[in-house]
């Protein structure tokens, strides 16, 4: 008996195939382009992403990398396997305002059961934040 396959083929989403997960449309952000382990994608920030102080609260900054780099490590893997992350470390270079953030993930190292992707935010063409995951790799 085969196993049904849960959640969204990212895959698909990339290519176009299939709408994307629930947290994509929450953040409001896309992928613009992912292949060998490359992601690019684009978020769109607004007030709603705002802290008491009148920048992105670091909370979304950090997911939308996660997001990102879940597409990057997605190129990566066979259709029988999965992932999870299991650490993330974000650097804040400076605030993130209201406005368009451009988000860059790439998978810089590969095992057999843990990846390692990094992720870069940028706005006006300056860094905003870097962030690095450890992924861990599941065979369905």
């Amino acid at each position: 008996m085969e196993k049904e396959k849960k959640g969204v083929d990212l895959m698909k989403v990339i290519a176009h195939e299939a709408s994307p997960p629930p947290c994509d449309r929450t953040l409001q952000i896309e992928v613009t382009e992912a292949h060998d382990g490359i992601a690019r994608g684009l978020w769109k920030v607004d007030e709603r992403f705002m802290n008491g102080i009148g920048v992105a609260m670091g909370g979304f900054v950090s997911s939308a990398a996660d997001i990102m780099m879940a597409y990057a490590i997605a190129t990566k893997l066979s259709g029988e396997q999965s992932f999870t992350s299991i650490d993330l470390h974000t650097t804040f270079h400076r605030p993130v305002l209201m406005g368009e953030v451009m988000v860059v993930a790439k998978v810089e190292r590969m095992g057999r059961k843990v990846g390692y992707v990094l992720a870069d935010l940028f706005q006006n063409e300056k860094k905003a934040a870097s962030v690095v995951s450890s992924v861990m790799i599941l065979d369905q």
